[in-house]
């Protein structure tokens, strides 16, 4: 189990844990959570969480939380697995080390090369 707190705005970016689904509990305040699919539909679930609202994120699968509220947020996090992973997606996409090569993630995310190079930087 895990404990996260947002501040006002704050965000869980998107993340997948690959050997644990999870349950999500709001404690205080208000959050957006959402996931997406796998292959081919990717399709994109999500919901506006209030105190004492559940939420689950199937294993392997994107998912992330937002705090859309003028206030902190309060949650646990209880997750399938003592040993979930967990890959955060710009991270593991921009930050890798060695750096992936940018004309390869430009042409997979159909960006122009100095904007992939410019997220890399950003995430060194």
């Amino acid at each position: 189990m895990v404990r996260i707190e947002y501040a006002p705005y704050g965000v869980n970016p998107p993340h997948i844990h690959p050997r644990a689904a999870e349950i999500f509990t709001v404690l205080e305040g208000t959050l957006l959570a959402g996931f997406v699919t796998s292959n081919p539909e990717h399709r994109f679930f999500s919901k506006v969480l209030n105190k004492g609202d559940v939420f689950a994120f199937p294993q392997g699968l994107m998912h992330f939380q937002y705090n859309i509220g003028h206030t902190n947020a309060v949650a646990i996090a209880a997750l399938s697995s003592q040993s979930p992973g967990v890959i955060t997606i710009a991270n593991t996409t921009f930050g890798s080390k060695p750096p992936i090569n940018p004309d390869i993630l430009a042409k997979a995310f159909q960006l122009d090369k100095k904007v992939v190079q410019y997220l890399q930087a950003r995430f060194q």
